[in-house]
């Protein structure tokens, strides 16, 4: 199998900018892990988006090894893969013990969990059986990461506040979830395609509330605590193709 597929070049034209797009998100928390790096500190940032975007690229690493013509969704997920790797390794060396306990017992975890996935799906099932549930899984794990942000969107309208909404990361996620949505659709594979229309979906409604409250006088919340929105998840999506 070749590496690009030449012979179907809207494929080709999608993929590779699904590639460009979703490396382009992997390396936004980047100015993130630099932070923590001067400072020795994590910060009270969290490692779970991180891990989870791990995870999320090895499942649509091995998802795309066992269907055809998926190749450069295999080049994206080894990005996502070693990124994340990178950010989970700096993570723990400069986390206070407890936040490092727990980093490692969400990565011991979702290791757990890929290569149970793994072996039930390798060993129980075959053929297109086990492409049918390593997808689904997939879809599934995907489904919920771009829920994630879900608490994001109800914070900004309650406080009629973009602060914690930035307008660029929810461009780039609109750009990847059109690309992989398009590669996946060319593919004909629904398992590919689904997660990011609603990926596009979510995206969208993110930079319509940017929109409309970019101008809006912020309503003060008392006691108001907004979680990191960091996307790799894959993420989001980057984290749901790579991506």
């Amino acid at each position: 199998m070749a590496l690009l597929d030449f012979h179907n070049p809207w494929l080709l034209v999608f993929g590779i900018l699904g590639n460009i797009i979703s490396i382009t998100v992997f390396l936004i928390p980047t100015s993130t892990f630099i932070r923590i790096y001067k400072e020795k500190s994590t910060m009270g940032f969290h490692s779970l988006p991180y891990v989870i975007a791990l995870l999320s690229s090895l499942l649509w690493m091995y998802y795309a090894f066992l269907v055809k013509n998926a190749n450069l969704l295999i080049t994206i997920n080894s990005v996502g893969i070693v990124t994340e790797t990178i950010y989970i390794t700096v993570f723990i060396i400069y986390a206070a013990k407890k936040a490092r306990n727990h980093a490692l017992k969400e990565l011991i975890l979702s290791i757990g969990g890929f290569v149970a996935t793994f072996l039930v799906s390798w060993f129980v099932f075959s053929g297109n059986v086990r492409i049918s549930v390593v997808g689904w899984i997939c879809v599934a794990f995907s489904l919920g990461v771009f829920a994630s942000p879900l608490s994001v969107v109800l914070q900004v309208i309650r406080t009629k506040s973009v602060e914690f909404l930035p307008f660029y990361l929810s461009f780039f996620l609109a750009l990847n979830a059109i690309m992989w949505g398009g590669y996946g659709a060319i593919l004909k594979d629904l398992r590919i395609a689904l997660p990011n229309v609603l990926g596009f979906m979510l995206a969208l409604v993110q930079i319509l509330l940017y929109i409309i409250y970019r101008k809006a006088k912020p309503v003060a919340e008392e006691g108001k605590k907004v979680p990191e929105y960091v996307v790799n998840m894959e993420a989001q999506e980057a984290s749901n193709q790579g991506k």
